[in-house]
């Protein structure tokens, strides 16, 4: 039997049966916990000793449970792999098969008339199966993401498209790594476009090298994101996928505009899709967000001042010279400003700039360099530390950054942007974003680009609490640093 190369990867992580199994038994362990709740904690209401009953007149009635439990959960899809169906959707579904349940439960206690049965105890099976079942979720989802993220359960996936629609697919690919999606490549109709790597994503040629990338690169997945007005083409690419038995997955051109301004309706069976216009960083998540900014960094002042003594004397100490770097930056809009930084170089170390980018031959536009020779020897303790950025604390304080938010370029870099790069600067800069807790300084510029534009696509204050907690780990650890 044939399986295809997302039932693959997934079978990696757990088995199909696993998942209806633990809700099976948590209908039992729900009965289990409302039997105690009712009868021996006696929660809400007192049992008096004649009407005190044994566990096993319930069995039947937790074996219909379970069952029905089992028939919704399969019915409604909440047993299909499906990548990134947001938790709360999964818990709605719950909570109707679990509603669903009990009031069949209470049905057949009216008709059966049973001498035993206690309608106070199927509100408490109701609640503890809801949570019982939330949490195994949530669990499942966290152990899903941290397997991913050692590579268990990935799928090696190429992309069909290098456009617009292509780089929302490759963003949201970069910027949810726990979705298990490893881009793979791209291909694309340019033979321009088809050549040219976008960070550690590889360009692997036109869509006509598609059936030879797919053995040599052991796709296990395609999406294809190309215009629709390729109909025909498109077909016969799917064709090739699906002879070499790789799954395949197309994106509809409209979701060029970002999912979130898309709704799926239907029409007896029609499918319809909405678009509500732009979403853009409203004003009330702007206001959000500053004041969030506002209230950590003053309620962490006693720490981030102590901190700033203790370097300035330690800069001071090693050349006497200034305490700080002030250079030119673009913020939001393209605005430019003034960032803060504890100097860690040597003075006149712009004047060597741009000919050691030249020796180097990185990326002008990302252009940290490694082994820098002008940086002092406090100066690299800090930069490995990330401390020498916690003046920008001030520019956070200012207003001009974010705690939270794409890395701020110099006018210089943005001069070498694309058009779409230009996206990036929407928002506020940040001392931290999705791009440093990827990989900090060995991100690629492209595809630092790609992860700061699905930030400000998929903004919400949970991301940026992720981000700040996985900024921690990645600082103590100097990962990425120099």
């Amino acid at each position: 039997m044939e399986t295809n190369g997302y039932q693959a990867a997934q079978k990696t992580i757990e088995p199909p049966w696993l998942l209806p199994a633990v809700d099976v038994a948590l209908a039992f362990v729900s009965f289990a916990l409302a039997y105690l709740a009712r009868y021996d904690w006696q929660i809400i209401r007192p049992v008096f000793d004649p009407n005190r009953a044994g566990f096993e007149p319930y069995l039947p009635y937790a074996a219909a449970f379970a069952l029905w439990l089992h028939m919704h959960n399969r019915g409604a899809g909440l047993y299909r792999p499906m990548r990134g169906r947001p938790v709360m959707d999964e818990i709605y579904g719950l909570i109707n098969g679990v509603t669903n349940a009990t009031l069949i439960l209470m049905a057949l206690s009216f008709v059966l008339q049973p001498l035993v049965f206690s309608r106070l105890m199927m509100i408490y099976v109701a609640v503890f199966a809801v949570l019982l079942m939330s949490a195994a979720r949530i669990i499942r989802r966290f152990i899903h993401a941290r397997l991913r993220a050692r590579g268990i359960g990935v799928q090696r996936t190429l992309v069909l498209g290098g456009g617009e629609v292509g780089l929302a697919v490759l963003r949201n690919m970069l910027g949810r790594k726990e979705l298990g999606y490893f881009p793979v490549g791209f291909l694309d109709e340019d033979s321009e476009r088809a050549s040219a790597d976008i960070g550690r994503v590889r360009a692997l040629g036109t869509l006509d090298n598609l059936k030879q990338v797919l053995r040599d690169q052991r796709v296990d997945t395609v999406v294809v994101a190309l215009p629709w007005s390729q109909r025909e083409r498109i077909m016969k690419l799917m064709k090739v996928a699906r002879k070499a038995n790789v799954e395949v997955n197309l994106v509809p051109d409209v979701f060029e505009l970002n999912l979130r301004q898309v709704q799926v309706d239907q029409l007896e069976g029609i499918p319809l899709l909405r678009v509500n216009g732009d979403v853009p960083f409203k004003s009330s998540n702007r206001l959000v967000k500053r004041v969030v900014d506002l209230v950590l960094t003053i309620l962490t002042a006693p720490v981030w001042l102590l901190i700033f003594g203790v370097v300035a004397l330690a800069v001071w100490l090693e050349d006497r010279g200034d305490l700080f770097y002030a250079q030119t930056r673009m913020g939001e809009n393209g605005k430019p400003f003034s960032i803060l930084k504890f100097r860690s170089m040597i003075p006149n170390a712009d004047k060597l700039h741009e000919a050691l980018v030249r020796q180097s031959g990185d990326d002008p536009r990302h252009p940290k360099l490694k082994d820098d020779p002008r940086i002092t020897r406090v100066g690299r303790i800090l930069r490995r530390t990330s401390i020498d950025e916690l003046p920008q604390l001030l520019n956070v304080l200012k207003g001009e950054m974010s705690l939270v938010g794409p890395r701020p370029p110099t006018p210089d870099e943005v001069e070498l942007y694309e058009p779409w790069h230009m996206q990036r600067l929407q928002v506020k800069p940040g001392m931290t974003g999705l791009w440093q807790v990827r990989g900090r300084s060995e991100v690629p510029f492209e595809e630092m680009c790609l992860l700061d534009i699905y930030y400000i696509e998929n903004w919400s204050m949970q991301l940026d609490a992720q981000i700040l907690m996985m900024t921690i780990p990645r600082v103590l650890l100097r990962q990425g640093a120099y």
